[in-house]
């Protein structure tokens, strides 16, 4: 049997994109751990990501890697597929020739045919996410044209995945001993429009949480335009869906989030913050800053460190923008803020959000959350609350003594949940003691 290494770059969605494929190409191929070593293997899979510079430069690199390792005898041929590839697919095969193969980002048939494999590439899954959690992706494209935004290019207009298949796929997920379902999408609050011409998102989440096995719903990417305030009634009333919110709002300026073409406003965006933590009590909050958009001047930046003071974001990150090719900011705005400026705008904005990040974990000191153990390393468990999503957010460590947990050996524990106080933090990170039923 052949052997497939899978390399997924980018976000969260290129990942289910990849276990989408690999699902398919299992039984038929040796599917190979991304990152473990081998003397050999028959294919490289390269998913790319073409969403702003630095992650095109970190595709193509890869991608030159891949080829690099295919000279020396260690790989046998490399496939490339994904948005970089779906961007430029007439200049990509001339840059890098060696590659023997190109493919798109969203019709997978005829990658899978080079395999020798019938299908489209779903509906199954091979999790590449530890087993008690997954993503689950509700649709593929996206309708807003945001200036500095190429997928809908990349990936066309948006298309819901039938509320049904869904629940069969977050249904077979948990048969597998899936725990909890991140929900992911170019934006996942215009879910069901397409389908059902309304916004479907709250009821999706009410028929998930229905699925038996699945203890923990978290959300990610919503667009703060037009957001479905139902959601919020399932966040706060819900016990399955995650007071956590990821909602990425780039900028407060009004005249930067028009040039942005956002749609909303700065007294828009205040109201929707003001609601969220209103209705959903202890509500963590997690969002993406731009600096550097054509627009943006000194005062519209202090605009925005004054608003992430304002708001106290427990989560923040943050971009330098990017002038990409084919977005209506390329086409309409000079990319006038030099680059060393957005480096220092960008630093400054994360030396305050770190501050605010530090504050809030250590606010977190003496209390006490429900965890669950993503991984057992050097004698710790690694742990999240519904207040951490991974891959992203910071982590509590719990240090494991056999005198407390009976001798049970303790990679037994991963993936389960356990109580934990949690007894000192720093700005990414929580230190946390287990807490045993006496």
């Amino acid at each position: 049997m052949k052997s497939v290494q899978p390399i997924t770059l980018g976000c969260s969605k290129n990942r289910v994109d990849t276990e989408h494929i690999l699902s398919s190409l299992e039984g038929h191929y040796e599917i190979v751990p991304e990152g473990e070593e081998r003397d050999f293997v028959d294919y490289l899979l390269v998913n790319t990501c073409g969403f702003i510079g630095d992650a095109k430069e970190e595709s193509i690199q890869t991608i030159l890697e891949c080829v690099r390792m295919k000279q020396e005898g260690k790989a046998g041929a490399v496939y490339v597929f994904g948005c970089l590839s779906q961007r430029y697919s007439s200049e990509m095969p001339e840059l890098i020739p060696e590659v023997d193969a190109w493919f798109g980002a969203t019709d997978f048939t005829p990658l899978l045919k080079a395999f020798g494999v019938s299908g489209d590439g779903r509906p199954g899954r091979y999790l590449t996410t530890p087993g008690h959690y997954a993503f689950l992706k509700i649709s593929e494209g996206c309708d807003r044209r945001c200036s500095y935004c190429a997928i809908p290019h990349i990936r066309g207009r948006h298309v819901s995945v039938p509320m049904e298949d869904l629940v069969a796929e977050a249904s077979a997920l948990a048969d597998r001993g899936v725990k909890e379902l991140i929900v992911i999408a170019q934006d996942t609050t215009y879910y069901g429009l397409d389908l059902y011409h309304r916004r479907a998102l709250a009821e999706l989440l009410q028929k998930l949480s229905e699925i038996e096995g699945i203890e923990w719903i978290r959300i990610h990417y919503s667009y703060p335009d037009d957001f479905p305030e139902d959601v919020l009634d399932q966040m706060a009333d819900n016990p399955k869906v995650c007071r956590y919110m990821d909602i990425p709002l780039q900028h407060i300026s009004d005249k930067v989030l028009s040039n942005m073409r956002r749609h909303v406003d700065s007294a828009w965006t205040r109201e929707l913050i003001l609601k969220m933590r209103e209705r959903v009590p202890g509500v963590v909050l997690r969002t993406t800053m731009i600096v550097g958009h054509p627009g943006e001047g000194e005062q519209e930046f202090e605009e925005l460190l004054d608003f992430v003071k304002e708001a106290r974001f427990e989560r923040l990150g943050a971009f330098k923008y990017s002038e990409e090719e084919g977005t209506y900011g390329a086409a309409h705005f000079k990319d006038e803020v030099p680059e060393e400026t957005k480096q220092s705008r960008y630093d400054e904005l994360m030396t305050l959000q770190s501050g605010i990040s530090l504050s809030f974990n250590q606010s977190r000191i003496g209390s006490t959350v429900k965890v669950i153990v993503d991984d057992f390393v050097d004698g710790v468990f690694v742990c999240r609350s519904e207040f951490e999503s991974p891959e992203v957010d910071g982590e509590i460590l719990v240090k494991y003594s056999p005198d407390d947990f009976g001798g049970v050996e303790p990679y037994s524990f991963v993936g389960d949940f356990m109580d934990v106080m949690i007894t000192a933090a720093d700005e990414y990170d929580l230190i946390g003691e287990p807490i045993f039923e006496k």
